[in-house]
């Protein structure tokens, strides 16, 4: 029986398990969206949930207040990468100031083909997807036409696929 029994263990010893929770921390905090299996994305939710409410109560307090030396401190405990450290309290803590809580959402993509995994997508709350990261300059010509949402992305591949198909078929004529 699991009756009171807080977190989930993740096939893992206690050691690796809070190695894998930072990692995981850092990168989500690092690229503000990352896929992993879906019990992971539930374990890592309060984990950076609890950071960044530390990370809003420093900067609550002002920048040179012993407050906030001790949400640095606290944080760093946690992130070992401080220029992640220092994204989070100049960029990401600024961004939930006004909002309770809830910086997080896990949304299930399916699962992985391999070993039919449960995998979800964990992402920050409002984050700007920045398409021109992740494919280059396709992605650029999509975020350039103006495609807001999935929709917009949609509409725009579908316009870029027609575009190809045109110059393809002038390429024929030729």
């Amino acid at each position: 029986m699991r009756h009171r029994v807080a977190h989930r263990k993740l096939g893992r010893v206690t050691e690796h398990r809070i190695a894998t929770l930072r990692n995981q921390a850092q990168m989500l905090l690092r690229h503000e969206r990352i896929d992993t299996t879906l019990a992971k994305a539930k374990e890592l939710r309060p984990f950076v949930e609890r950071l960044i409410t530390v990370a809003k109560r420093g900067i609550a307090e002002g920048d040179d207040t012993p407050k906030a030396l001790h949400a640095r401190r606290l944080v760093a405990r946690d992130l070992a990468d401080k220029k992640v450290a220092s994204k989070l309290f100049e960029s990401i803590a600024p961004r939930f100031s006004e909002r309770p809580g809830g910086y997080t959402r896990v949304l299930q993509l399916g699962r992985r083909k391999g070993d039919q995994a449960e995998i979800a997508q964990i992402e920050l709350v409002g984050s700007e997807y920045d398409p021109t990261e992740a494919d280059g300059d396709d992605a650029a010509e999509e975020a350039a036409s103006g495609g807001q949402g999935v929709g917009g992305r949609l509409r725009a591949a579908a316009k870029r696929l027609r575009g190809d198909a045109e110059e393809g078929a002038d390429a024929e004529k030729e």
